[in-house]
Order: structure tokens, then sequence, then C-alpha cells
């Protein structure tokens, strides 16, 4: 889908950070290279920012003196607002600054990042500790499992002491096959004939931050696009590299013809044309949301022109640009959370490729209709298309003939007993399609576990892939060409690490057609001293079941068996319909050693049980969405109840959205957790909702509701976190982190609710050896997906984890 969000990453989406690019990461405004921050050293006195309690945020109409520019509701409400306008209390606001350059609210972060490292000066040993189990745990001198495109094989490399990925390639063999005979040395190649076309630690020399993104060879794999992120605000610009010579060439801006020098800014996207000659990009507007779709035909003149193509003016839309497996389509997909709409250029024919006709030649799928999804791919003259048109619970899976307009043709597609194949209802959820030349690989859920289809449209026979383990983890890995007889999957569980699998289309349950391409090394670890189990809660409303996954080593669940309570930490996230899966992370491995069960509640607003996990009336959205914080709280008093442990040794987390989770759980039930960690945490919820002006809001309305409107402001700061925290209450010792450069969720919010929390229980923390210390940790360099550097990364992990260990009273 098109559509950002303040989600998208949990904690085990980087757990294999070491075998990956870096990840791409989040800001709306920076801090100047001529800006000075005044650094403190470590203290033990918290600090006090000024309450200025007669200070609001106006939901309703636009008060006055509003900037008219900026919307207070969408084009396609018609829900009231309040009027006259509702002051929403805000007494911490004066620590927004979209500039990041405000002296005053600097010097603040830098005192607050002094107070926790002051507060945690003495878990300095357990931070390294920490940190060489988590190295003592990974193969830091690496690669990922080659994959077929075009004449070579495409894969990268890691190497020990380096922080970043190499990309490398390697020719193909006669038979199209290939045999990894390297001896674990960085000097040695993996494949014959390697090349190292780009290497990420030498674009990161002299650079605090560096994420990558969109590493595309181009159709004749003479060049090379990437796109380069150095300040860690989500805004890229475009390169391309000549593979024969190392010459690379950073695109400019054509736009701003009076300075030469000025580079290309873009979401991150590029997809090349049918060739070398043309290219395709996105920008973004002022509020970082991607909206322009640009065509370039000249990209190697010093002056180039651009066309272009598409534009979404609508902010609740967001755009994106993909190409056609079979490389045959460019699509432009503009999508709010509830509708899309998909539009095409055909790439091969060369009338409608033409730059001065191919804005002419955009032609659209179907018209975007209210709470309509679809999304398309190109198969063989046909469209492929997933979408809930019909109000279905779940999508369903259809075709049509390859032209515009063509939604009164769209047609179920059917297996061999002429049973519609998937149709939407409640019996499993579809989420992506792969059209292949003699198959449709599709991915989806049934059960809440994640599954994958092989299906053949000649044959009509659909396949699904079966495993041992009742609970894991699957879905496709890189595959990048369109006629192939198998396909590469990625495969693991709570307690296997990753699998790449190769897999047979015609046969993919076929044990002797089954291939393991590469099994992830975790050195030392021993699997038979760990188990899982996957078990459901039952919700307070009497009739929702819960699902929960848990991990933990064998011998502290027999202390549960015989009696004994243990410490567990509780992960939820619960936004989007997106989904905390059942996944393998090296950097449990630590928590799991000292004796935690880890358990993770797939609470609904997530997608594990399908869309109705998520959607209204009976999900977490809307007027629903304290459905969320109600099934993790359930989840948590259950754990308790049974035994499993106590309040005293229960601590939970969330990050982004789940922060959202984690906060408004804390506020419900302060004294049911020990600890809690609120990674860049949307807690402000209310006052980000009011404002039009701050990235992301206005296309997430139709997520969690417009605070402006009648219809949703009293029910959302009922669970806003900063609206809701109880004064007197002894709440747990409290762990944020923020990103500076952070649009998704501002660094502003973690550092307001630090504040608030401190202010209505100013008994519960004092200076010193607080017993519930508010801790936050604001990344100056950083912004939503913490650092790109590798080894940084798990050095903030690292902290994250000694201040649970040592709260929990696990700390030798």
């Amino acid at each position: 889908s098109a559509f950002s969000s303040r989600g998208c990453f949990h904690r085990s989406n980087v757990n294999d950070i070491f075998e990956s690019t870096s990840p791409s990461t989040s800001s709306h405004s920076r801090l100047s290279s001529s800006t000075t921050v005044k650094m403190s050293s470590s203290t033990t006195t918290k600090p006090k920012p000024r309450r200025e309690e007669d200070r609001v945020t106006y939901a309703g109409i636009a008060p006055k003196g509003w900037d008219a520019t900026i919307p207070r509701q969408s084009q396609e409400s018609t829900e009231p607002l309040l009027d006259p306008p509702v002051p929403v209390p805000d007494p911490y606001g004066w620590m927004r600054d979209d500039e990041r350059t405000n002296p005053e609210i600097l010097e603040h972060l830098a005192l607050e990042n002094a107070y926790t490292e002051g507060v945690t000066s003495h878990l300095k040993p357990l931070q390294e500790e920490l940190y060489g189990e988590f190295l003592g745990s990974i193969q830091e001198t690496d690669y990922t499992v080659p994959r077929p495109r075009g004449e070579y094989w495409y894969y990268t490399r890691t190497f020990e002491g380096k922080s970043y990925s190499q990309y490398c390639r390697a020719p193909k063999t006669a038979d199209g096959t290939y045999a990894v005979e390297w001896d674990g040395t960085k000097d040695a190649p993996i494949l014959a004939g390697e090349e190292a076309y780009l290497d990420v630690n030498v674009l990161a020399v002299g650079k605090s931050y560096c994420s990558v993104t969109s590493v595309k060879p181009s159709p004749c794999h003479k060049y090379v696009a990437f796109s380069v992120d150095y300040k860690g605000d989500e805004t890229y610009t475009p390169h391309i590299k000549n593979m024969e010579t190392g010459e690379v060439v950073a695109l400019k801006d054509a736009t701003k013809t009076g300075d030469g020098d000025s580079l290309l800014e873009t979401n991150g996207s590029f997809i090349w044309g049918k060739d070398v000659s043309t290219i395709f990009y996105l920008t973004k507007d002022p509020n970082d949301r991607p909206y322009r779709l640009y065509q370039r035909s000249n990209w190697q003149d010093d002056i180039p022109i651009d066309t272009l193509l598409k534009e979404e003016l609508d902010d609740l839309y967001y755009a994106n640009g993909y190409k056609s497996q079979d490389g045959k389509y460019l699509f432009f997909e503009t999508a709010s959370i509830e509708t899309s709409e998909v539009w095409f250029l055909k790439l091969h024919d060369e009338e409608d490729n033409d730059t001065d006709n191919a804005q002419s030649k955009m032609q659209c799928i179907a018209p975007r209709r209210t709470k309509v999804l679809y999304e398309v791919e190109h198969r063989h003259d046909q469209w492929w298309i997933w979408t809930n048109v019909g109000s279905t619970p779940n999508m369903q899976l259809l075709s049509s003939p390859a032209q515009a307009d063509c939604a009164t043709l769209w047609q179920p597609i059917l297996d061999a007993g002429d049973n519609i194949l998937f149709d939407g209802s409640l019996v499993k959820s579809l989420d992506s399609v792969t059209v292949l030349d003699t198959h449709v690989v599709i991915q989806g859920r049934q059960g809440g576990i994640p599954r994958i289809w092989m299906y053949d449209p000649r044959s009509q026979k659909v396949e699904l892939v079966e495993f041992e383990e009742k609970a894991h983890d699957v879905g496709l890995a890189a595959n990048y060409e369109f006629c192939v007889e198998t396909v590469a999957i990625t495969y693991d569980s709570l307690v296997t690490p990753l699998q790449t699998m190769e897999l047979s289309l015609l046969s993919p349950n076929d044990g002797d057609e089954r291939v393991v391409l590469k099994a992830k090394s975790v050195p030392g670890y021993q699997k038979e001293m760990y188990a899982c189990d996957r078990r459901h809660v039952l919700s307070r409303d009497g009739t929702t079941q819960i699902p929960i996954s848990l991990v933990y080593r064998k011998d502290a669940m027999e202390k549960v068996q015989n009696g004994t309570q243990v410490p567990v930490h509780l992960y939820g996230y619960g936004s989007y319909g997106s989904c905390c899966e059942a996944d393998y992370s090296v950097t449990r491995l630590p928590l799991l050693d000292r004796g935690i069960v880890y358990v993770i509640a797939h609470v609904r607003g997530g997608g594990e049980m399908g869309r109705q996990w998520y959607e209204e009336p009976n999900g977490a959205k809307y007027l629903c969405k304290k459905n969320t914080f109600f099934d993790f709280v359930d989840v948590a008093e259950q754990l308790v109840q049974e035994g499993t442990t106590t309040s005293q040794l229960l601590s939970c987390e969330g990050r982004s959205a789940g922060g959202l989770l984690i906060g408004a759980a804390i506020n419900l039930s302060p004294e049911l957790f020990r600890v809690a960690i609120l990674g860049v945490p949307f807690v402000d919820v209310v006052s980000t909702m009011i404002d039009g002006s701050i990235p992301l809001t206005t296309g997430e309305w139709v997520e969690w509701g417009n605070p402006n409107e009648q219809k949703y402001h009293q029910y959302m700061m009922e669970y806003s976190p900063m609206n809701n925290v109880q004064n007197g209450k002894t709440y747990p010792s409290c762990w944020l982190t923020g990103g500076l450069h952070d649009p998704r969720v501002a660094f502003w919010e973690p550092a307001k609710f630090a504040a608030m929390l401190r202010n209505a229980c100013p008994d519960g923390e004092g200076d010193g050896d607080s017993s519930n210390p508010i801790c936050l940790k604001i990344d100056m360099s950083a912004g939503h997906f913490s650092a790109s550097d590798r080894y940084k990364y798990l050095k903030e992990l690292s902290c994250d984890y000694a201040f649970l260990l040592d709260q929990l009273g696990l700390v030798e």
C-alpha cells in the first residue's frame, strides 16, 4: 500500500540488521550544520521543565489567527466540527520545535539525556555485557542468499567491524545454478567472479547517519541506482552509478534552474523504465507526503527535463510507484488507509512511453470509491486485483482484462472445484499477490498464522505451503524474475532462526524439492533449551479470544509449573492492521537467558486474525480503538492472575503506535507493570491529530478519527496518553526514546510525556536512586527507526534492556 504511517516498525523488524541494508528513518525538519548543541554531563537531578498552565490547543473550527491553508478536516468528511472550538490543555506545548533549532528546547533535551545517563551510570558494565551477548549471537561477517536477476546473482555482504552492507553480484554460470564455497573469511568471495558494486560503508564515511534504499540494477545491468538519506529524515537523494567505470552521478533537481548544484529530493523511490533511457521517481509535499510521480528521460544530461505524470493533491492520500513483475507496466497507486486508486502506463509501447506523450497516456484502472481498497498486478494481459469491494471483511482475489476503467469486469478467481479462491470472508485473509509466468503466489493468513498458497491459473490447482511448526512466520524472499520454476521464501519461528528456502512452484510441499538455501547462523544457540506456546486470553467483553505467543527457556517455564512466579516481558503493537509475527530474534536471547518469559500480545488493531481484527465494529479503529488497550491490559492481568508472574516482575514494551498502546495501558492500570519501554511513542494523540501541519496527521484522520470533529473528540480524549495521566498514582519505571529528526512521531511527544508523568507523580520519582525513574533518551542524530549504524543500534538496545533488567531486579 502507498500509505505511510506512524507504525510499520517493530523491534523484530531489525533483528536481522546484521544481514540487511540500513533501515530507513524519519525526520520532518533538521538541525542545521551550523547549530551547536550544548552537551550536559551526566546528572541524577531530574529536569524540571516549566509548565504553562494556561497553554491550550484548540480542537474544532479554526481558532482566531489559524493559517487557513492548514486543514481542520478532510475534504471527504461530512462530520460537524466542534463549534465553538474546545481548548485542550497543553502545558508542555512549548517543547514543539519544527525546525529543531530552538536553543532552550535543545538544552532541555541535553539535560534529559544527561539525567538518563546519570540515573543509569551504574549500568555501564551491564550494557557492555548485553552488547557483547548481542554480538556473540550474530555472525558479523555474513551474506544474504544470492538471487537471480538477469545474467547475475545479486546479494549483500556484511563484515566484522563494518557498520553497513556491501552490495555484490556474480555472473551466472551456463547451467544457471550456483554453489557457495565460502570459507567464512572477509576476503574470500561468496561466488566465483564476485564484484562489489556498492559499499555503503564508503558512502557513510564522515556521516553520523546513512540510510540507503532502492538499490536497483538497470535493465542492462550496466548501472545501479540507489537513494541516500544522510540526515535521518526520510528525504533521499537518488544516485546512479556506472558499474563499469565506477562513476557516480547524484541526480539534480530540474526545477531549481538557478542552482546547478541543487540535488533532487525524493521519498526514496526509484524505478527504471523499460531501459536505461528513462527513470521514474516520487517527490514529497512540505508535510513529507509522497504525492508526485515524475518521469526523467535524460538523467545523464547536465540540465535534465522532467515530466510530471501524476500528482495527488488530497492530503488524505499517499502516492506510490512500482513496476509490474513482468516489467511491462508502471503503476501509480494513491491510497488512504481506507480508499485507493491505481493508474498505469504501458512501458513497452514506444508511443505510450514517449516523454511528451506519457502524461496523457496514464490511465486509471478504477476510479476511487469511498472505503474501497484495491491493489493491482499484471500477468498475461490480465489485471490481478485484490480488493475489499462490496465491503467484504477481507480482501477478495479478482481478475479482469488489462484495460482502463475495468471495475465492472472484475471477476473472482476460482479453484479447480469452481469455488471462489478468496472471497473476502472471515475464513482466511489475503495480504499480497505475486504473479509469475506460470503461477501466482498468494500471501495471507489463516488461523492467525501467516500462510503462502501456490496457484496454477491453468489447472486452477491451489496448494497451501505446509510446515511442521504450528506457529511460525513465513513470507516471500527476494524474487526478481517473472519466468521462473521456483521461488524463495523465508521461514522462522520463535525458536527457529531464519531460513531461506527454495520451493518448486509445481510441488511446494515435496520435501525432495524443498531446498534450504541458507540458515541464519546463531553462534552458541541451543534450540533444545527453548520452547514456545500459542495461547488465548479471554477479553473483558466475554467473547473475544486474544492470541498470545510465548517464548522462554524450558527451565523458566518449569519454575512456573512448580508454582514460582517469573519475570515476564509483554510486547504489543495493535494499529494499522499491522501484525506482530511469531518470529525469531537473537536480541531476545539475553532476556530469555535471564529467566524472562517473552510474550507477544496479538491485540486487536493489528491484522493477525484478518482485517476484522482491525476494522470496526469489533476490531480496534475509530470508536472501538480502546479495544487495543483493553486487550493488552487483559492479557497482562491474566498472566498475573494465573500465577505466571507478578506486577513487580512484569514489564511491557511498544514502539511508535505501539508506544501509544503502552502509554494508554499504564494509564489504565499504572500499578500493573513494574517497568515500561516506550520507543518513539505516539502519546500526544489529540494535540497532534488536531494540527494538520504535522506530518502524517491528515492521512491518519481515517485511522484514529479527527479530534476536531464532534464525533471523535471526546472518545480520543478518553484514551490519549498525554491527557489521561493519573495524579498521585504509582506508575512503572519508564524508559522513553525519541529521535530529533523524526516526523512520524516528533521528539516532543516523548519529551512532553516524560514531563507529564513526573509532574503527576512527584513523590514517585525523586533525585538520585529513584524507585520509579522516568528516563528520556533522545538520539540527536536519528529519526524514527533509531540508528542506521548496526553496531550503534545494538548499543542503544543494550541501554534499553539494561534499564529493564535493573528495574526488574535481575542485575547481579
